[in-house]
């Protein structure tokens, strides 16, 4: 089981104002920060991290668990809202199994981010 993650961000501010407006669908806080890094979760928890630093073009993937289809929907509006690009509408995904609900977009440095719901409609 994953406690927490982070990613590597270009600018602290554009990328927390990202993810605050992205995650808002699915309970997401910003519930921690310092100068040059910020922590979301559900409250009471930060589990996913943002820090300024280098950005690296290497390939980062991270789902984000919704509890309903509403919840992907609303993320990926919410995400391309704030200026995230569309890397794959809401949608069932059968080809990893029949209730596989997600959307991706890219962040504002290109990482890959999702939000999925397991349960079936």
């Amino acid at each position: 089981m994953i406690d927490h993650t982070g990613v590597a961000v270009t600018d602290i501010a554009r990328s927390k104002a990202f993810y605050r407006a992205a995650l808002a669908p699915l309970g997401y806080v910003l519930l921690m920060e310092f100068d040059e890094a910020a922590g979301f979760g559900v409250p009471p928890k930060p589990d996913f991290w943002i820090g300024a630093g280098v950005f690296e073009r290497a390939k980062i993937h991270i789902a984000f668990h919704a509890e309903t289809r509403a919840h992907v929907d609303a993320f990926y509006r919410a995400a391309i809202a704030a200026g995230g690009r569309d890397n794959g509408a809401p949608g069932v995904r059968a080809h990893y199994h029949p209730n596989y609900y997600g959307a991706f977009v890219l962040d504002p440095d290109g990482y890959n981010i999702e939000a999925v719901c397991h349960a079936p409609a």
